[in-house]
């Protein structure tokens, strides 16, 4: 028979959104139970080296500051389960997930940190060139590329946003873009077009990331004319992918309000959604900045406002009673 598992704070993640979610529940008494997902630990399990996250003197590994996370979290009373959340009903609290593994998730709030995943070329060569100069990240990773001849590929405002910060590393970045125009807003645009160390290659789309060296690291990228369909080999060091990004929501359409991206809105200034008692936090409701340490604050929102929230309604659940009876 199948298990049911109930909770004051039920978190589908396990990110540093959700993480740190867990943590401040945890510590508020709520015992909150932390439903991994199909990729427990989030993206910073498979990112390399972590050189912005704050309190660090030298460069961290991503899987280790994840299993840092979730060993804190555990630590103040958190509690972790390896499932993959299949079907989820928010119409009335408790809500209720349903695991692939059968089981039954019960929460008096939910916090939703199920991320966003950047979108691939879905290349061979790009798969095993990533870490080794390619990178879906410029914030990110940026920082490794100081000096270095560089491409960003897209045509969309991320593009246009990424390009323009990788001159603060790099004098000659060179911007891929499948198209005769770009997407990007045109203010954007007026700025690319301004810089001196931006250049732009117009109907050109990646065929394959070129690898050399040891240890092995990018060196030049197959570019096809998407007009004529000829090759060219531009060397580069550094490509990052900036197509967009897609977030883990495909779960609560039609139950929860997302916006046109598929992202989950929440009220300003809080992790509060569209339904009373769940709350989002990191990627999945945040499109801009998508680091992990402004994820962990927004966790830490949503475990503030899932605390308020359960506080808010255990009072009003409470009988009044008279001068009398007191």
């Amino acid at each position: 028979m199948a298990a049911t598992h109930s909770t004051r704070m039920l978190i589908l993640g396990s990110g540093p959104a959700g993480l740190t979610a867990a943590i401040y529940g945890a510590r508020a008494g709520l015992a909150p139970i932390v439903v991994q997902g199909i990729q427990p630990g989030g993206q910073l399990t498979i990112t390399t080296d972590v050189e912005n996250y704050p309190g660090f003197a030298d460069v961290i590994q991503g899987p280790w500051l994840m299993e840092q996370m979730q060993k804190q979290a555990e630590h103040v009373g958190a509690r972790m389960e390896w499932d993959h959340i299949v079907e989820v009903d928010l119409s009335s609290r408790p809500f209720r997930m349903l695991g692939d593994s059968g089981t039954v998730y019960l929460g008096d709030t939910l916090v939703i940190a199920t991320g966003a995943q950047a979108k691939w070329l879905n290349l061979p060569s790009e798969e095993r060139m990533k870490g080794k100069g390619v990178s879906a990240c410029a914030t990110c990773d940026g920082f490794f590329y100081r000096g270095k001849k560089v491409i960003v590929i897209g045509g969309g405002n991320t593009a246009v946003e990424e390009a323009l910060y990788m001159t603060n590393h790099s004098h000659d970045v060179t911007l891929i873009h499948r198209r005769d125009s770009l997407r990007a807003e045109k203010i954007l645009q007026e700025r690319l077009f301004a810089h001196a160390n931006i250049k732009v290659m117009w109907n050109r789309e990646v065929a394959e990331f070129v690898g050399g060296g040891e240890p092995e690291g990018l060196v030049a990228v197959d570019l096809r004319d998407t007009v004529t369909g000829e090759i060219q080999r531009l060397d580069t060091e550094g490509a990052f992918i900036a197509i967009g990004h897609s977030p883990a929501t495909e779960l609560f359409k039609g139950q929860l309000e997302l916006d046109k991206d598929g992202y989950i809105p929440v009220e300003p200034g809080t992790s509060r959604t569209s339904i009373p008692g769940v709350f989002a936090c990191g990627d999945v409701m945040d499109k801009h900045y998508r680091q992990a340490v402004t994820a962990a604050g927004t966790g830490c929102m949503a475990a503030l406002d899932a605390e308020k929230f359960l506080a808010e309604a255990d009072f009003e659940a409470k009988p009044v009673r008279s001068l009398q009876e007191a």
